[in-house]
């Protein structure tokens, strides 16, 4: 088995090997992984984090030791909370990289960092500030940072920025935590999932104080939410059906 470390900003992960294929998810700078399946261009990797596959180009990472990716998983996670940052290099050479991104691996790679961090489990309270840095970022499908972002991405890294655990996509997040009855159960942080019409769960929101919630649909924004979904306040429609609400924390 081999293992990996993204040593740059933000690395496209695609559902086949190729630069023209889905992008599914981002692998964000510092983030590691498990090697699966190596080809002359192209790897099959599952992240660490999350276990999530897909193929990364083998000219965007750098091998690590297993040694050094079972240190770095078992390390609480420091995570830059600056919107946009720069590492430094041995030859003083820049990298940015978005909030959100790994620095655990700071040593390994011989890169510098003097911005803001992040290291500990926050309050929940804190959740909502944080979904409030990624307001009106554009939505792009597979995106995990303020310049493109998803649904499931954007409360997958709001929850990570503030300590917690949740899967990737969606669907995935909904079979986590402890579903509520009502809306009037929910807190701020709790997360809202909606079906389309075959019943499969295809997007998930924030849900904020006052039967608000802050989600990605077209681009991070802030709707109404009733008890049958979100209401889109600019189209004045409702946009997504409500299909259960989830406590994680």
């Amino acid at each position: 088995m081999q293992y990996g470390i993204c040593n740059l900003s933000i690395v496209p992960l695609r559902v086949e090997p190729s630069d023209s294929c889905e992008l599914v998810s981002q692998v964000l700078y510092g983030e590691i992984f498990k090697v699966l399946e190596q080809r002359k261009s192209w790897s099959r990797i599952r992240l660490a984090f999350d276990k999530y596959e897909g193929w990364i180009d083998n000219k965007q990472y750098l091998e690590i030791t297993e040694d050094n990716y079972k240190r770095i998983k078992q390390e609480d996670h420091i995570l830059s909370t600056d919107l946009i940052e720069y590492v430094q290099d041995e030859n003083q050479q820049l990298y940015t990289i978005p909030i959100g991104s790994s620095l655990n691996g700071l040593e390994l790679l011989k890169h510098t960092h003097d911005g803001n961090t992040v290291a500990s489990k926050q309050d929940k309270s804190h959740l909502i500030k944080t979904a409030f840095t990624y307001l009106n970022s554009p939505y792009l499908w597979g995106g995990k940072t303020p310049f493109g972002i998803d649904c499931s991405g954007f409360t997958q890294m709001v929850y990570k920025l503030n300590g917690y655990h949740i899967l990737r996509d969606a669907s995935q997040q909904a079979t986590q935590g402890q579903a509520l009855s009502f809306i009037e159960e929910s807190e701020p942080g709790d997360l809202a999932f909606f079906d389309n019409s075959e019943g499969l769960i295809t997007h998930v929101g924030i849900i904020m104080e006052d039967n608000y919630i802050i989600h990605a649909h077209g681009k991070v924004r802030i709707d109404r939410l009733d008890h049958s979904g979100i209401y889109n306040v600019d189209k004045r429609m409702h946009t997504h059906k409500l299909r259960v609400i989830k406590k994680i924390i």
